[in-house]
């Protein structure tokens, strides 16, 4: 079962649009440094949204996040056991990239840092398509990469035997597994669901694997609809008259940055969300910007301890106090995900054993299995052959205030046993058996 945590509140002042952090890209190439690393630099590619309709929540505040974190590794001003300059005494030189483009182009510029750039690392990807794409050229290059935030569930299963490719966070099946928990848990008598996802790979899995978790944990629910836009479409009039048809009581969406904003604040202003509640999986991307466009009570996912979900802890506190510093707003989870990729490569540096610059190979070996300490505490890469984090999930209620400003309130905990399956077991086949190896005390 899911376990309750105090709510948090927070009283800031906000940067109000994705246009408003859209301007605020502009200076961030200026962090990149030089095309060729300088003697004593560890050159890393950094690869997230700097244009379109995911960089205003997802991939600018991820590089805000790279920013700030960078400067403080640079510095030797982070918490323990990160007080140490550089990584493995190596000043740490980034080179940003825009990940707009498809996957097409992202292989392109993939291989652009690693054979023309001679980036000594990668860290980037929000889009699954791109992740699915770079994971293959990754090995076939035998470069060291980190994927922050991509969330496909195919992703090691389609990576045979992976040693250069890594994630430091979780995939959408703990995402779904975990809100069907929490519906369990907080929404007992529900008999009417419906969906809303994005149509391509990680709206079908989530929708799949959701639909899956609710027939093991709330048999007697029934699914009424799941409406499939395009990606980056916009507008949702269409889906949203459809799921008023339907007369659902909860409204599953796994739909992330500008298109989540939109569905919500559509679906409000149209009334949906007055007879339905919203079951976001990646709602807190949009904890510090929706204010009153998101009814109080709708339940919000950060993908796992990130963002408003971060425990109290040293490094939490400082990223936290840090990043709203610099960048005038709280750190969403697309933040904190960057934050801990980037804790990874510096504990993977620093404990490679190497003299200088540690090989592809050394970082590797030293991240593959390893248990680290995080912005969102102790993070364990037990999954996918110690190529994947095992963390617990959290789903919590949205509630909104103009003197108090956004609170989360209801929050709900759930072990990374709980809501991911054993290393090694199909995820779907997981749940169709009922989730056998659980432990979700």
């Amino acid at each position: 079962m899911g376990h309750s945590l105090q709510p948090k509140s927070w009283q800031r002042t906000l940067l109000g649009t994705a246009t408003s952090l859209a301007i605020a890209s502009t200076g961030l190439i200026g962090f990149a440094g030089s095309a060729s690393a300088q003697e004593g630099t560890f050159k890393v590619g950094l690869v997230t949204f700097l244009s379109g309709g995911a960089s205003g929540p997802f991939g600018v505040p991820a590089a805000q996040a790279a920013e700030t974190v960078i400067k403080a590794i640079n510095e030797g001003t982070l918490p323990a056991p990160y007080n140490t300059k550089g990584v493995n005494g190596l000043q740490l030189e980034s080179v940003v990239i825009d990940e707009a483009g498809g996957p097409t182009k992202q292989v392109e510029e993939y291989r652009n840092l690693v054979q023309r750039q001679n980036v000594d690392a990668v860290i980037g990807y929000i889009s699954s398509g791109d992740c699915l794409a770079v994971s293959p050229v990754a090995e076939e290059l035998k470069t060291f990469t980190i994927a922050f935030d991509c969330g496909t569930p195919r992703l090691f299963p389609e990576l045979e035997s992976p040693k250069y490719f890594f994630r430091t966070g979780l995939d959408a099946t703990a995402d779904n597994v975990g809100a069907a928990h929490y519906l369990k848990e907080t929404h007992p008598d529900i008999t009417r669901v419906a969906g809303i996802q994005q149509n391509y790979a990680w709206g079908q899995d989530s929708w799949n694997d959701f639909q899956l978790s609710m027939k093991q944990l709330m048999p007697d629910a029934e699914f009424v609809d799941n409406q499939t836009p395009q990606i980056f479409q916009g507008s949702y009039g269409t889906e949203i008259s459809a799921l008023q048809t339907s007369r659902p009581q909860i409204v599953h969406s796994s739909m992330w940055g500008g298109d989540m904003e939109a569905f919500v604040a559509q679906a409000n202003v149209r009334g949906l969300l007055d007879q339905a509640t919203a079951v976001l999986t990646t709602g807190e991307s949009g904890f510090a910007r929706f204010k009153d466009q998101a009814p109080d009570g709708t339940i919000i996912g950060g993908r796992g301890p990130f963002g408003a979900f971060m425990p109290d802890n040293d490094l939490s506190k400082w990223f936290s106090k840090a990043y709203e510093a610099q960048h005038g707003v709280p750190p969403s989870y697309p933040s904190s995900k960057m934050a801990q990729a980037l804790l990874a490569l510096k504990y993977a540096a620093d404990n490679s054993g190497a003299k200088g610059k540690p090989s592809n190979e050394q970082l590797a070996s030293t991240l593959k299995s390893a248990t680290f300490e995080s912005v969102s505490g102790t993070v364990r890469m037990a999954l996918a052959g110690g190529h994947q984090a095992l963390q617990p999930m959290f789903y919590g209620e949205y509630h909104y205030s103009p003197e108090t400003g956004p609170e989360l309130r209801n929050i709900r905990s759930y072990t990374g046993a709980c809501v991911s399956p054993p290393d090694g077991h199909d995820a779907q086949e997981w749940i169709k058996n009922g989730f056998p190896e659980a432990d979700c005390n």
